[in-house]
């Protein structure tokens, strides 16, 4: 198996474009290949297993653990500033999420 590592994969990509990334990823990860990305497309985290997040700032204020989980428990967890940017892009449809989903580690 492998691990894959992608930054901003759906940047300038189209909404169905997303979804058919998300496809793709998730089967890869269905097959024992480890996805990890950087991402900020609602409809991606959402197609994720486990989101990690880093901060609380960017460069040298950033790069401790924020908050950790699904996207479900982010927007559940009160020290984590994207769940509630999260929870406000709830009803976007996410991507199919057969199969494993990708993972993610959100900014």
């Amino acid at each position: 198996s492998r691990v894959l590592i992608l930054d901003e994969p759906t940047t300038g990509l189209h909404a169905k474009d997303t979804m058919r990334l998300m496809k793709v990823l998730q089967q890869l990860a269905s097959k024992g290949h480890a996805v990890v990305m950087i991402e900020h497309d609602p409809a991606a985290l959402f197609a994720c297993d486990r989101l990690i997040e880093l901060g609380p700032e960017g460069g040298e204020a950033g790069g401790l653990l924020v908050a950790e989980g699904s996207p479900e428990e982010l927007i559940a967890n009160p020290n984590s500033p994207t769940g509630p940017w999260l929870k406000e892009h709830i009803s976007d449809p996410p991507p199919s999420k057969r199969g494993r989903r990708a993972r993610s580690a959100a900014k």
